[in-house]
């Protein structure tokens, strides 16, 4: 502007016809603001004069033409950019340098778009949908299989197991009992309830016991010790007229050596080896 003021604040010198700028209520020559209070430009390093355009961004400043991404040197002036440790760059530059890709399509999730994040890796939100319908999942429940993610109607109708016995669909886990599938809280005991997944189990009729309801309902007694003879882990018995023993039970009555694979005697209820049978 052209001077009404008197002297430069500064200088003193006459401002007269000539151009200045005002600050604070002070009328300054050109020459003296610029050399008080000229930014430097944070690209040429030069002072950005007070007849230059002054762009600042968060403390900083650049001349017009200084305002450019650092990578393809196009102009920001007027545009979107983003800034990196210090640095200014378009937003196709800082896409292709920074932003996610996207794990369907593999294209640049552009800064400001929504994206979709699951299990470490990000979507476009047009592209997280059900392999299957394709329509988008966005928040809902979904079900991952193959690497492919599926809504759970979809995933049911295409690949879920029902349970033997509640009927319901199992959309994880589960365990296998005569060639059905059922849910771990499903396969119970068909004695007592308990839950038999984990635990060992003996069939009887096509159903499962644990073995302690095995035990009290089917298993024969050891004529010797009288408890449960189960069988478990291919554990030994030997039966005679009726009657059976564990393998570790079955002894002479009298010397108490073990008659498995032996021949022994009888003597009312008790077996014998032959040594002690034939003392008698």
């Amino acid at each position: 502007m052209t001077s009404n003021h008197t002297d430069c604040h500064y200088c003193l010198q006459s401002l007269r016809g000539r151009k200045y700028a005002l600050r604070e209520e002070n009328a300054y020559c050109v020459t003296c603001y610029d050399s008080l209070f000229a930014n430097p430009c944070e690209e040429c390093k030069q002072p950005i004069e007070c007849d230059s355009k002054d762009l600042a961004y968060k403390g900083r400043h650049w001349h017009e033409g200084c305002f450019k991404c650092a990578k393809c040197s196009r102009s920001l002036v007027e545009k979107p950019f983003a800034a990196k440790d210090e640095v200014l760059l378009c937003t196709e530059c800082y896409s292709d340098e920074y932003s996610s890709k996207c794990f369907h399509c593999q294209k640049t999730i552009m800064p400001g778009s929504r994206k979709m994040e699951f299990k470490g890796s990000s979507w476009h939100e047009s592209c997280f949908v059900c392999q299957y319908c394709q329509q988008p999942l966005g928040t809902k429940p979904l079900i991952t299989k193959d690497n492919e993610n599926y809504c759970v109607p979809c995933f049911e109708k295409q690949f879920a197991h029902h349970c033997y016995s509640c009927k319901k669909v199992i959309t994880s886990g589960g365990v296998t009992y005569d060639d059905q599938p059922w849910h771990k809280e499903c396969f119970v005991c068909a004695g007592c309830k308990t839950q038999l997944s984990g635990q060992r189990f003996i069939s009887k009729d096509e159903y499962p016991y644990c073995v302690d309801c095995f035990s009290k309902l089917y298993a024969k007694k050891c004529a010797a010790c009288k408890k449960p003879i189960t069988a478990l882990g291919g554990a030994k018995f030997i039966s005679f007229e009726e009657r059976q023993w564990h393998g570790e039970c079955f002894n002479c009555a009298k010397c108490s050596v073990s008659l498995v694979g032996q021949g022994f005697l009888t003597r009312q209820d008790d077996v014998l080896c032959h040594e002690c049978g034939s003392a008698l």
